[in-house]
């Protein structure tokens, strides 16, 4: 009998939806004009995009023009920062301040230092333990020349929520004082599986979601921009997205991502009910089956799906090689820096040290996770784990 390989890895990319593939097949094979010709068969593709842009504007509880697409939430997420800080600087700020916390994701950290590069200031907000930001530092953290703020929803890594509603509540109190907007910008591309993303209620004037996140296909993003947010280009070209974002249309993937959001929005609570059982079962049965194996981030306030634990004596390459032997897929953090040596910059920002951090494994659940597959990993990790520290030059000394 063949064996069962169990995906847990649902944090790096989801596999698509059925109704989602079956809505793109139809732009792939047969309505593939492009959107910019005038004929038929561009104007069904450009009708069946503004069509899409309608459900995710539904969706986000905004209006259909403050939606754009792009080939990716990283993109997304440079067209925010990039876009609002040198619109500050034509604006006549000088050296704007942008403030992030230190556990964004480097789709959000590399922009800021790229501005640092052009005379932007940067600071870098600590984290708790548990990984969540304190209000406070916020409040201490703005300046007059401050423009923007962009806090992840749920962390990718260790799946901490952040009080998204707050901090825009504290922003707005603060712009009073300083007498200019600054602008608050999220990446909800974790978040928005198992979190409210109605950008009213969270005040947000920038939010950024992914397809491959969401059961959709790679290679399509897409950010909200409150209307009236100033935004400078950072690619140029044709006059697509409003001429932020110009280049010939996704339209197959453009489709298929609204599919997606449509469905996670209308399943997200059922989604959460059924996979945090199965989370709080891994992380009980792990804790207690693994001498020494530490929670990472918060037991509250953290994504219905994720698991980050810390396993002294071994690294975690090698349990990721043994488990990937097992039939199991799992991860040791963000998949976009998962070729790099260096820890987690995640981890050491909530205080595990380089050794605890190499030392850590993500599991990330997702609609096709059953309590076999949770089962199966609680019965094949501690002898791996046993096995390796057997073997393990660190020995336990961390």
């Amino acid at each position: 009998m063949a064996k069962k390989n169990i995906y847990l890895d649902y944090a790096a990319t989801t596999p698509i939806e059925p109704k989602v593939l079956k809505k793109m097949l139809v732009f792939l094979k047969n309505n593939f004009g492009n959107p910019s010709s005038i004929h038929s068969f561009g104007q069904e593709a450009k009708t069946a995009i503004e069509e899409a842009r309608e459900k995710i504007a539904s969706s986000l509880n905004c209006s259909s023009s403050e939606v754009f697409f792009t080939g990716s939430a990283t993109e997304a997420n440079n067209i925010a920062i990039l876009g609002i800080v040198r619109a500050a600087k034509r604006q006549g700020i000088k050296n704007p301040h942008i403030i992030v916390s230190q556990i964004e994701h480097h789709a959000v950290l590399e922009p800021c230092r790229q501005l640092e590069k052009e005379g932007a200031e940067t600071t870098y907000l600590p984290v708790d333990k548990k990984g969540l930001i304190n209000l406070s530092d916020i409040k201490k953290a703005i300046k007059k020349n401050t423009v923007l703020v962009s806090i992840m929803y749920a962390n990718n890594e260790i799946g901490s929520i952040q009080p998204i509603g707050q901090i825009s509540r504290l922003i707005g109190q603060a712009e009073h004082s300083i007498g200019h907007k600054i602008y608050f910008h999220t990446d909800a591309v974790q978040a928005f599986n198992y979190l409210n993303c109605d950008v009213k209620k969270l005040g947000v004037d920038l939010l950024t979601l992914s397809g491959h996140k969401i059961y959709g296909p790679k290679g399509i993003g897409a950010l909200y921009v409150r209307q009236n947010t100033p935004l400078e280009p950072v690619i140029f070209g044709g006059g697509q997205e409003q001429g932020l974002r110009p280049g010939t249309e996704n339209t197959a993937s453009i489709i298929g991502f609204a599919e997606a959001v449509q469905i996670a929005a209308q399943e997200r609570e059922k989604e959460a009910k059924k996979i945090k059982p199965l989370r709080d079962k891994l992380i009980k049965g792990l804790l207690q089956k693994i001498p020494g194996a530490k929670l990472n981030g918060p037991q509250e306030s953290r994504l219905p799906n994720n698991v980050n634990i810390s396993i002294p004596g071994i690294e975690g390459e090698s349990m990721l090689i043994s488990l990937d032997q097992e039939g199991i897929a799992a991860s040791t953090g963000s998949a976009c820096s998962s070729r790099s040596l260096r820890p987690s910059h995640v981890l050491l920002a909530i205080g595990l040290t380089p050794k605890q951090a190499h030392g850590s494994l993500r599991f990330s659940l997702g609609k096709y996770t059953t309590r076999q597959d949770i089962e199966k990993v609680l019965a094949v990790l501690p002898k791996i784990v046993k096995r390796l520290r057997e073997i393990s030059p660190f020995k336990q000394n961390n």
